[in-house]
């Protein structure tokens, strides 16, 4: 049975779908079967999985309106080593779509069952704002790995998607939690830093993943060649802490 994390943060530019894509591509390296799915419309996950986006006949959308399954959908990433459940430009149109349809919030957690035993994680990738994407990825989910940069309104931000997480718990998903908070982007050199790891760990405890994600010029450039930055410069900073990440994760979680 997979165990399903929705990547969330509602604070946009934390390093949501770096972290989905190369979370992801690092977790498959461990042989891990892995389904990564593309619930923003802009599909940045899509592409820096080394899919094109205008080139797809049917994508998220598609499950979440009912008219395909996902092993229709679903595609290898071009590393090959991951599946994925892409997006394009179709998926603007989905928070009209779902008004008119039936269980709206849990259509994507309905649509995932034929797939439950096929994978050991699915990764959702989710947009940044709270809209029934977001909530039909936080339905299906058993936890949140929540991205955080280490900076002035980093813990703001937090305050609302918790309030988020604790109104689906208590509605649609009883049984979701936080899986985990991500330092991203981290930089050691300012106080700022600290005092935000600081904070974090005090909220949060053990939830706090040791593993930091640093700034790494590699990281920035590989979603430009469709690939993660494993495949893109597997001797690089970002590659060497996604793989950290990924061991850590697969640690913590229980599959």
């Amino acid at each position: 049975m997979a165990r399903t994390i929705a990547v969330t943060n509602q604070k946009g530019g934390v390093g949501k779908t770096t972290t989905c894509v190369n979370l992801a591509a690092s977790l498959a390296a461990m042989k891990r079967r892995v389904l990564l799915i593309d619930l923003d419309p802009q599909g940045n996950a899509t592409t820096g999985s080394g899919l094109i986006k205008g080139e797809l006949e049917t994508s998220v959308y598609d499950v979440l309106i009912g008219s395909h399954g996902v092993k229709e959908v679903m595609k290898k990433s071009m590393p090959g080593e991951y599946w994925v459940l892409p997006a394009n430009g179709d998926l603007t149109g989905a928070e009209v779509a779902l008004l008119d349809l039936p269980s709206k919030e849990t259509r994507l957690r309905a649509g995932l069952y034929e797939v439950d035993n096929d994978f050991d994680y699915i990764l959702l990738d989710c947009p940044p704002s709270l809209n029934m994407l977001t909530v039909n990825a936080l339905a299906a989910s058993q936890g949140v790995l929540i991205p955080v940069q280490c900076e002035y309104y980093a813990l703001e931000g937090l305050t609302a998607l918790l309030q988020t997480i604790e109104r689906i718990t208590q509605v649609l998903n009883p049984s979701l939690e936080v899986e985990g908070i991500l330092r991203t982007m981290y930089d050691p050199r300012p106080s700022l830093t600290h005092d935000v790891s600081g904070q974090l760990h005090k909220y949060f405890g053990d939830k706090v993943y040791d593993t930091v994600i640093p700034r790494n010029i590699r990281l920035a450039e590989s979603p430009s060649y469709g690939l993660p930055v494993l495949h893109y410069e597997k001797q690089s900073r970002g590659a060497v802490a996604y793989l950290a990440l990924a061991g850590e994760f697969i640690r913590k979680s229980v599959v």
